[in-house]
């Protein structure tokens, strides 16, 4: 018999079968393969699910509200129209069951690609090979630079893909009245490699209703105003505990580590010689961004940095203002006006919306050692890689977007698409009432034209637009017909209502 043979009768001969609350069956191989904070992890005979058993026992608030978990919530959210997009999303637990005395949740197991195929540089010298991609690996300079192999880090564009993901998953909790309580990298599954992402630790969600969970949250993520009433009792009405309006600031802090890889409230002031004092002040009541604009007293210092967080952790070498105009917006609002202002901050929606229009802003590296493989425009006559410096050489077309408030007249409407080589065109380019997001219907997610550099000219193919017109000289543009872009050509891309006009614009650093 072989080893696997062996392991195989040994794993039937320790296999558990138990009734999950709903009735349904459910089986676990009596060994335990992980451990949280809360909970025991085991494996489903087929590895198909996992069952995790609290270790304290759980009262009936925490019961029924997991009850509504993976009962009324989770109906809500995968059974309704377009419920198949979340199951990638999440990892949300199906079942309840109760074995010797322990309350337990069946959940699915974590997708093939967020575990770690390589794992670090040096023959994997962490032991990470194999280990669940914690969104923490990727969330600062130092391990990007110093600890990942480079097979595992992904490229910039990814990293947006990935931002999107999870505000778009951040968003439909919220408009289900839901709220994580701890979100942070530590509850996020990130893979760089493919940009995609799901949340985990799914049990610990704010039920509108219910007692909240005994948890403020992961260090770095919790929001200021729950630092700062910590000490005020539970009944007390100005403790602040975790909420909707704490996951927009986790949300935020999240996005500006997975694209800056530094924190934007780890700076170098500091408030009490007590370093725990300290830190719940910096992070609490005198949180202050290190990049504000006016204050400069939290500034980091760089001389205070590891070589490693070398240059991502200086934000003079990439300040956030890299990230261009509508995620600069945001991040002003949730680490100035809102960081003490729970009002104030954008939501998740927000920023699924800005993330998207900013990666019509970008361009990919023309330097091929450049790791991050991708900057955002920044809107000159000569742009450059915000990370490796290199020069955009060539010709850049630049497609300003407009719209159509009534016939015959257009309007700008801020928005505008950077075209590169093989960049293809979507319905929610051509009409502004069409979105990207989970709602958008099958037929409008396939591209609709394509640009490309032929023969030393920038051209767009028409693909699947049946309305699309060169208005310089008033022709349309027939399927599979290209029009050249030159400076100040106007497109209009449909004559449907919501159909845009571009002017191109083109920016030349010969």
């Amino acid at each position: 018999m072989t080893t696997a043979q062996l392991q195989y009768c040994f794993d039937m001969a320790n296999i558990i079968r138990i009734t999950a609350t709903d009735g349904s069956p459910v089986e676990f191989i009596d060994e335990i393969i992980g451990s949280g904070g809360m909970k025991d992890v085991y494996f489903s005979p087929d590895k198909s699910y996992v069952v995790a058993f609290f270790r304290d026992k759980q009262d009936f608030n925490a019961k029924d509200r997991l009850q509504n978990i993976t009962g009324n919530y989770r109906e809500k959210i995968f059974n309704s129209a377009g419920g198949e997009y979340w199951k990638d999303l999440y990892c949300w637990p199906n079942k309840i069951v109760e074995h010797n005395g322990r309350l337990g949740l069946v959940c699915p197991t974590y997708q093939k690609q967020f575990f770690f195929s390589i794992g670090s540089i040096n023959n994997d010298f962490l032991g990470i090979k194999g280990k669940e991609k914690e969104g923490k690996w990727y969330a600062s300079a130092k391990n990007q630079n110093k600890f990942l192999a480079p097979e595992e880090k992904g490229d910039w564009f990814k990293y947006f893909q990935i931002c999107i993901r999870i505000s778009r998953a951040v968003k439909r909790l919220h408009a289900a009245g839901l709220a994580h309580s701890d979100l942070s990298y530590k509850n996020v599954l990130i893979d760089p490699t493919s940009g995609k992402a799901a949340i985990i630790d799914i049990d610990g969600l704010v039920v509108p209703g219910k007692f909240s969970p005994d948890v403020l949250g992961t260090p770095d993520f919790i929001a200021p105003e729950v630092i700062a009433t910590k000490h005020l009792p539970m009944s007390d009405p100005n403790r602040k505990l975790p909420s909707i309006a704490t996951d927009r600031h986790a949300l935020a802090v999240m996005i500006y580590m997975y694209l800056l890889y530094r924190h934007p409230l780890r700076g170098g002031k500091v408030h009490d010689l007590d370093s725990n004092k300290d830190e719940e002040l910096s992070m609490g009541s005198k949180a202050l961004f290190t990049e504000h604009p006016t204050d400069k007293t939290n500034r980091v210092k760089v001389n205070q940095l590891h070589p490693a967080q070398l240059p991502q952790g200086d934000p003079d070498k990439s300040p956030y203002t890299i990230l261009g105009p509508y995620l600069v917006d945001l991040f002003n609002r949730a680490f100035i006006d809102g960081l003490h202002q729970p009002n104030l901050r954008p939501t998740a929606n927000e920023w699924e919306d800005a993330l998207l229009k900013t990666v019509d802003l970008m361009q990919p590296c023309q330097n091929p050692k450049c790791w991050h493989k991708w900057f955002v425009f920044d809107n000159t006559t000569k742009p450059k890689c915000s990370f490796c410096g290199a020069e955009y050489k060539g010709q850049l077309p630049v497609l300003n977007l407009y719209y159509s408030p009534k016939p015959t007249v257009f309007k700008p409407e801020n928005y505008r698409l950077m075209v590169y080589d093989k960049q293809l065109l979507y319905m929610w380019h051509v009409n502004r009432f069409v979105s990207a997001n989970e709602k958008t219907p099958e037929d409008q997610r396939k591209p609709v034209g394509d640009f490309h550099f032929h023969n030393g000219k920038w051209i767009l193919i028409n693909r699947r637009l049946p309305s699309m017109y060169d208005k310089d000289i008033d022709k349309k543009i027939e399927t599979g017909q290209a029009v050249e872009l030159t400076e100040g050509k106007k497109i209009l891309l449909s004559t449907e209502d919501g159909g845009r006009l571009i002017i191109v614009q083109l920016v030349n650093n010969k």
